[in-house]
């Protein structure tokens, strides 16, 4: 009586196995995700014309931020971004010269077309600080020694003449701060520093639930962060500096 019911169950799975294998052999072929494959041959032909999509710009458009040049002004009160001057990268470095500039073309100015400036021979890289203006940045930490400084882009001013591209990448310092006071931090550290507040307040939350339950280490803790804050060697979370 075993015997038979047992291979009637087995008769029922395979024939069950067999039907779904057939089903799935006339199953159209899908993709990965479920889709039907993509019938290439069906899709139309597309005509691009310069009036969709994004342009794009050539590297001497993109070099500089788009900066306004302002219509029907003399032309010799326009900035640099909207001149074009005769300099010559064979000049002698530092040398002061004479050049001839003149609006960039789609700038509409009056009076005198062309007028001369003096120039003074040089990279726009080569400049001064004083003479250029560097986007900042806080993707830098002060406390480790392989990102005292970091590459950022910085834009010449717009009353400076020299040679090349007027906006560069530059290694600056890291010295950004994010409003942290030193002078805080140690009267923290000194009153209430077993509580941990002054590692709460420089953002070192764990350490500062460590002081709190520790209550500062038994006082031990507590002095070795005083020294540590007064030395500068413990500082804000975040890699800034003190205010």
């Amino acid at each position: 009586m075993f015997l038979p019911s047992t291979l009637a169950i087995i008769c029922l799975i395979s024939f069950a196995s067999s039907s779904d294998y057939s089903s799935s052999d006339s199953t159209p072929n899908v993709s990965p995700l479920g889709r039907p494959p993509l019938n290439i041959s069906s899709i139309d032909s597309v005509k691009l014309n310069s009036s969709q999509g994004p342009r794009l710009r050539p590297a001497s458009e993109t070099s500089l931020p788009s900066l306004p040049c302002p219509d029907n002004v003399r032309c010799e009160l326009l900035s640099y971004d909207c001149l074009e001057c005769d300099t010559n990268v064979q000049c002698r470095y530092g040398k002061d010269y004479t050049v001839k500039c003149r609006a960039r073309t789609g700038v509409q100015c009056s009076d005198v077309q062309e007028f001369e400036r003096s120039f003074n021979c040089r990279y726009c890289y080569q400049l001064n600080p004083a003479n250029y203006t560097c986007d900042q940045t806080t993707d830098c930490s002060v406390r480790q020694a392989s990102q005292h400084s970091i590459i950022t882009n910085c834009t010449v001013r717009h009353d400076v003449l020299c040679l090349g591209r007027r906006r560069f990448p530059k290694a600056v310092e890291c010295n950004w701060s994010s409003g942290y006071r030193w002078s805080t931090t140690i009267l923290l550290s000194i009153t209430l520093g077993g509580f941990g507040v002054d590692r709460f307040y420089l953002g070192w939350w764990k350490e500062g639930l460590g002081k709190l339950f520790s209550l500062g280490g038994l006082g031990v803790w507590t002095l070795v962060d005083v020294i540590l804050v007064a030395t500068g060697y413990v500082g804000p979370q975040d890699g800034s500096l003190y205010l």
